[in-house]
């Protein structure tokens, strides 16, 4: 957990790297994922880049691995995940890969072309069957509707000696056309041969298959009548425009039967080709789909690491490789390590080295995170990604989240529910997270599986001091209230009620939670409402005080320590005057003001004891007066306020939360003024450098001063002269960014403070949908039918109430009370102590690479 305080030390790093052994280096740090290279040549075209051949080959072997993927799938062939990921190949290997793939590519291709090749020759002998065999249908009926025998036929309908030009002679075409296509292509020979055209179809029952696609589709037989040559060339034209496949049809039956018979002997031996081929293909693809995932896993790798040399310089000798890159500070020995195993790799007698150099940039941001802490912090980048070496808010959201969100959802039973659902993730989470093509929503609650646990841990406790499971409570040690009814009188009573705290209360508070007792209250709502009230504004009030105290650790560790005087104590000592000091009244009120002391003495407003619940003050308008600086008012007989000399301590704490706020505007404005004013006197007086020779001249002679001495006031001059170019920022500025920033606290302290009544709002709401749910189905409708109806009700209205409580109230409810928590953290929380400007460290690394192209994919 000490990694997660804060972000780790980050230091920017030359690699030194031999040409030979760049490749072997760069792979060994692209296993370990512990280095984010900086692009020394973004102003460089990206074909003008030293490998930016090699990564045309990556981009072509990717290409080739994109097409016989497709093949594999495309005949349902199963691709084996890989046990271990492959590490990059070698350049030895790179070399064997690419003849492999391409000779694999070209046996899949001449495979496939053979296929779909057979496959044609195949549709066209099964259509030309079904041509032989509804044409023969066409000329039966036609004759039997016509009444024509055999020599009427032969007259009409030429036979091969005879040609269609004959006087008197029809003519016909056969052919195959796709069915949707049918009306229109009908309509099309009318109107061409002006009604002259004899149209005769059938469908084709079993859909064809498209040889090249394998899309299936339907087609139909049509055989259309004509007499004449010009009409015939008139219809093929029409045939070609409707894509209609024309088959040679034999005039006379015998003819026609022999070539039937002639199709279906060719059709039994291409299908015998056709299932070998088939086979053949499938055993290549099975064999191919094996190596496959290894062979991809590879290309990228290789792939990655050529894109990454790209991003190094060239030394003038052109004998070594420079890049830059950002590591952690814990992580040099291992870089170290990596560019040493590099250089034995590839057998270097030169060693590759790491050279830290110092810079004024901004670091990224790293926090090292296990599968635990890493959906917290995931919550807080989605805010904004830490400044470098700030305070992490990860590592308290680890408790206030699914605390603050418990709060809201306190319920045992839906707490077990949502418990149960992050235990089966976290129990299963290699089998799960193994699976591929995961829904997205499913990611996302998988991602955030241990938050879910918690929340569910969380608000099992809650639920505990709720006393709620259900909307129903638990009687486990006894209510400490008494009712002077029966039981039987109690339950035809429920909801009516009204519990006073003299007339029923024992004395004795219950021992855990809420007592029980106060299901049967006609007060309940107004007692919970009380209750959950200010226990909301006691958790945001500590919850704020908290987000300030942090702030402190930035400034410790920033070194800015006017900060601790100037900003935190104001803000922290405004929190405490108003808001902490209505949470001590509070619970001044619950201790001093019981119910042991009611009573009256002679009438209703003359109270035996003035610290009796009758004379309990409210704590709001006390708050009110208090920042108004008004006189509080009280019941007869009771005091006005709560102790002596509060109105003067109210005053006083008034007066120095406003003291505060002007010290808050214009303390560090100030500060820096006067530090300003400070370092320009003590400026020392920088030596001048002569523009024409570059001489020092602090009024001595130039021979009395050594050439190193010369050297340092050298470079004395040349530091001072950069940092006056650098701009500093305007005393203006300040002032107006400091009196933004004083009024957004001053004004969020009060918003922020009400912003968390949304934990009591949210946690009142959901207990009253969950009892609702219960009287409408149960009370109300199962439970008031008896005998066996009553028990067939049971069943069906369970069903309903769990779907319901499920879907609502665990699911609708559970991500409400979730983006609830999820803004009192981002908004009033963080906002104290948390800038959230940084960028995120984003290390060159295998296995990132590899699951951003699984997401992509």
């Amino acid at each position: 957990m000490g990694a997660m305080f804060r972000s780790e030390e980050m230091v920017l790093s030359q690699l030194f790297i031999q040409p030979e052994a760049s490749y072997y280096a760069i792979s060994e740090l692209g296993e370990t994922g512990c280095v984010q290279f900086r692009d020394l040549n973004e102003n460089v075209n990206a074909f003008q880049r030293k490998f930016v051949n090699e990564v045309r080959r990556c981009d072509e072997m990717e290409r080739k691995l994109r097409y016989i993927e497709a093949e594999v799938r495309k005949d349902d062939v199963n691709i084996p995940d890989v046990s271990e990921l492959p590490k990059a190949p070698n350049p030895r290997e790179i070399i064997d890969l690419e003849a492999h793939l391409e000779k694999t590519e070209g046996d899949i291709k001449e495979l496939s072309e053979s296929a779909v090749n057979l496959k044609s020759n195949y549709l066209e002998l099964t259509e030309l069957k079904h041509v032989l065999e509804k044409t023969q249908a066409f000329f039966n009926e036609q004759d039997e509707a016509n009444g024509l025998s055999d020599s009427v036929h032969k007259s009409l309908i030429p036979t091969e000696d005879h040609t269609a030009s004959i006087r008197g002679r029809l003519g016909f075409v056969a052919g195959v056309i796709n069915r949707e296509r049918v009306p229109a292509f009908e309509r099309m020979l009318w109107r061409i041969s002006r009604g002259n055209v004899f149209l005769r179809q059938a469908e084709i029952e079993k859909p064809m298959e498209d040889p090249a696609t394998g899309i299936e589709y339907h087609k139909t037989v049509f055989a259309a009548f004509f007499q004449g040559e010009q009409l015939k060339t008139r219809i093929k034209k029409v045939c070609a425009g409707f894509h209609a496949s024309l088959y040679p049809c034999p005039n006379t039956l015998t003819e026609r039967n022999d070539m039937l018979k002639g199709v279906r002997t060719r059709l039994e031996d291409l299908n015998l080709v056709l299932n070998q081929t088939r086979d053949h293909r499938q055993r290549v693809l099975v064999s191919v789909a094996k190596e496959l995932q290894n062979w991809s896993i590879m290309v990228s790798k290789m792939k990655a690491i050529y894109h990454t040399l790209n991003f190094f310089n060239m030394d003038v000798t052109k004998k070594c490789l420079i890049g830059e890159c950002w590591v952690p500070n814990n992580d040099i020995t291992v870089v170290q390590k990596a560019l040493a195993d590099g250089s034995s790799a590839c057998g270097s007698s030169i060693p590759s080295f790491l050279n830290v150099i110092n810079t004024n940039e901004d670091p990224p941001t790293f926090n090292r995170t296990n599968k635990f802490t890493r959906g917290f912090q995931n919550l807080i980048d989605s805010y904004g990604v830490a400044s470098y070496r700030e305070a992490n808010p990860a590592l308290y959201t680890i408790i206030t989240f699914p605390f603050l969100f418990a709060v809201m959802f306190g319920d045992c039973g839906h707490a077990v529910i949502m418990f149960l659902f992050g235990l089966w993730l976290v129990l299963a989470e290699k089998k799960i997270g193994a699976q591929k093509n995961k829904s997205e929503i499913f990611s996302i609650f998988f991602e955030g599986r241990y938050i879910i646990l918690l929340m569910g841990i969380f608000s099992f406790y809650t639920g505990l001091m709720y006393n709620d499971i259900f909307s129903k409570s638990m009687n486990i040690f006894g209510s400490r209230w008494y009712v002077n009814m029966t039981t039987t009188q109690l339950e035809h009573e429920t909801g009516d009620i009204e519990f006073l705290p003299k007339a029923n209360y024992k004395g004795t508070p219950y021992v855990v939670g809420i007592d029980p007792v106060w299901q049967a209250a006609k007060n309940k709502i107004i007692f919970l409402n009380s209750l959950k009230m200010k226990m909301s504004i006691i958790l945001g009030v500590a919850h704020m005080i908290f987000g300030v105290v942090c702030s402190t650790f930035n400034f410790i560790h920033f070194k800015r320590y006017y900060s601790i005087i100037l900003e935190f104590i104001p803000q922290l000592l405004l929190l405490l005057f108003l808001f902490l000091y209505m949470v001590i009244m509070m619970f001044m009120k619950w201790a001093w003001y019981t119910a042991e002391n009611d009573g009256w003495a002679n009438g209703p407003n003359d109270p035996v004891n003035k610290h009796g619940s009758s004379c309990a003050p409210s704590v709001l308008i006390y708050f009110i007066n208090m920042m108004l600086m008004s006189k509080s008012d009280a019941n007869k007989g009771c005091d006005v306020y709560m102790y002596e000399g509060q109105q003067s301590i109210q005053y006083v704490l008034v007066f120095g939360a406003l003291i505060c706020i002007p010290v808050m505007l214009l303390g560090k404005p100030l500060y820096t003024m006067v530090q300003r004013k400070k370092q320009k006197k003590a400026e020392p007086v920088h030596p001048q450098i002569n523009k024409t020779n570059g001489d020092v001249n602090l009024g001595l002679e130039l021979e009395d001063v050594s050439e190193s001495n010369r050297q340092e006031l050298a470079e004395a001059a040349a530091s001072a002269h950069h940092e006056k170019e650098e701009e500093e920022e305007p005393i203006s500025e300040i002032f107006i960014h400091s009196a933004i920033h004083t009024i957004e606290y001053t004004l969020s302290t009060i918003s922020h403070t009400a912003s968390y009544l949304r934990l009591w709002a949210l946690s009142l709401a959901h207990a009253q949908l969950s009892e609702v749910l219960w009287s409408m189905l149960f009370s109300k409708l199962a439970l008031k039918m008896g005998g066996p109806v009553g028990v067939v009700m049971i069943f069906l209205v369970f069903g309903a109430w769990a779907l319901f409580t499920v879907a609502i109230l665990v699911l609708m409810e559970g991500l409400s009370a979730f983006l609830h928590t999820l803004r009192l953290h981002w908004v009033e929380f963080m906002s104290k102590f948390y800038a959230g400007v940084g960028y995120v460290f984003q290390p060159f690394s295998f296995k990132r690479i590899l699951q951003e192209e699984e997401e992509a994919t």
